[in-house]
């Protein structure tokens, strides 16, 4: 917990530096590929993600150190060797599990919020689910397992992994030359982000492009058919953590009103998207249909609102920073309280985003929870050991907060048309 969170508070600085230099190369380029209100969701979902993923909020059904101990045929030692087999056979490892969580209905559900963002950019990147509570696919780790890898040396490569595929959620870079017949590049990335026919379920590797070319799910980028990105069944919201369960609540809701028992067990592993016979009609939900003609979220919103929004998550941003920074001062079960208040101050501004009325109940409960959170501990969970007189900076700013909520949901958020391009 400690030492991921530790990672963290330098790893994260780097993918916001780069995002803005991306950001700012759009500009200068006038080609702007990461409007502002989409980026501040996807980067609110990369906070929450993270935070789940530092407090370990979810189960491994077959733990990989409990294979090696029972399957194991060699044992290797932690040299560079071992290293690199770690990571090819994780990359297989990330592969099936991709493909997998694209081709299986109850699968997709923590895969769509990656995929829900309507731009492809860096930030995009940082869409990743806080929906996946138990491990389904250590198995797939089995061939390390079997040679005898060290658990520690899976334990460092797979962040290592999930970092260096950061950099190809990018559309300024078109083709990088031969590198391109080995590794998985933005041109690959973007065929599989895009909703087009042509590209749906393809290029599912993620360093190694090998996987797709070996087992028949490579596309290649064609010029003549321009990538259009998304999900077919739009989100149509920026809360990432509604995002994170829209699908398994349709799964839930269609299951109960299936009339056939048979259809009521199998929709869960039927291939994406599946739903049973006349349900579209019965129960339709929104879904594109033209790729190349319908209006992307978030056309109209405030700028205000755009500027609050960028706001919020910066100061989210250095309370998780903290956070990771000091998990041994803040110690448990208080690092889990944080972390619930967390995940409820993205949740709160995300719904002023979408310019939900709502949004004022979850900031009182956020503000009444927050201050309670300070009057009970009688500081910020340690802060004034490191910064005196920070509760009270946060305190002034959860009263800011919930006062410029008011003020935005007593404005009806100032909507006003912004010109937002679909391609």
């Amino acid at each position: 917990m400690e030492e991921y969170g530790k990672i963290l508070v330098y790893v994260m600085p780097i993918f916001l530096i780069l995002i803005i230099i991306e950001k700012l190369y759009g500009h200068y380029k006038g080609e702007n590929t990461s409007p502002n209100m989409d980026s501040v969701s996807s980067v609110s979902s990369g906070m929450v993600n993270s935070v789940k993923d530092v407090l370990g909020i979810s189960v491994t059904l077959v733990s990989y150190d409990w294979m090696v101990s029972k399957i194991a045929l060699f044992h290797l030692e932690a040299n560079t060797l071992t290293y690199v087999i770690g990571f090819i056979v994780i990359d297989f490892y990330g592969y099936w599990s991709h493909r997998l969580s694209h081709q299986i209905n109850f699968l997709w559900n923590k895969h769509a919020i990656h995929h829900s963002s309507e731009e492809f950019d860096l930030a995009c990147a940082l869409r990743q689910t806080v929906s996946s509570f138990v491990n389904l696919f250590t198995f797939l780790l089995i061939p390390a397992a079997l040679i005898g890898v060290p658990a520690k040396v899976i334990a460092i490569t797979i962040p290592i992994h999930l970092f260096l595929q950061f950099w190809y959620h990018t559309k300024h870079i078109k083709k990088i030359g031969f590198l391109e017949e080995i590794l998985v590049s933005p041109s690959h990335h973007r065929v599989h982000h895009a909703i087009n026919p042509e590209y749906l379920d393809k290029n599912h590797s993620q360093i190694f492009i090998i996987w797709d070319k070996l087992f028949g799910t490579f596309q290649e980028e064609l010029e003549s058919v321009p990538p259009v990105f998304g999900i077919t069944r739009p989100a149509q919201t920026w809360n990432p953590i509604r995002i994170n369960f829209q699908h398994l609540w349709l799964l839930i809701t269609d299951a109960w009103r299936a009339e056939k028992w048979q259809d009521k067990f199998t929709i869960w592993f039927k291939p994406t998207g599946w739903r049973p016979e006349n349900f579209e009609i019965k129960y339709p939900v929104k879904k594109i249909t033209d790729v190349y003609n319908f209006e992307k979220y978030g056309a109209i919103y405030s700028k205000k609102l755009m500027y609050w929004s960028i706001f919020q998550a910066a100061i989210t941003l250095l309370l998780i920073t903290y956070m990771y920074n000091s998990i041994a001062i803040i110690g448990l079960p208080n690092v889990f309280i944080y972390g619930a208040f967390i995940f409820l101050s993205v949740y709160s501004y995300t719904e002023l985003m979408d310019a939900r009325k709502i949004s004022m109940l979850w900031e009182s409960i956020r503000f009444l929870f927050g201050i309670g959170l300070i009057f009970y501990f009688g500081d910020w969970f340690g802060i004034n050991q490191l910064f005196p007189f920070a509760t009270y900076l946060i305190a002034a700013y959860l009263i800011l907060s919930l006062v410029v909520t008011l003020y935005f949901n007593n404005n009806n958020f100032e909507k006003e048309l912004l010109s937002v391009t679909t391609p």
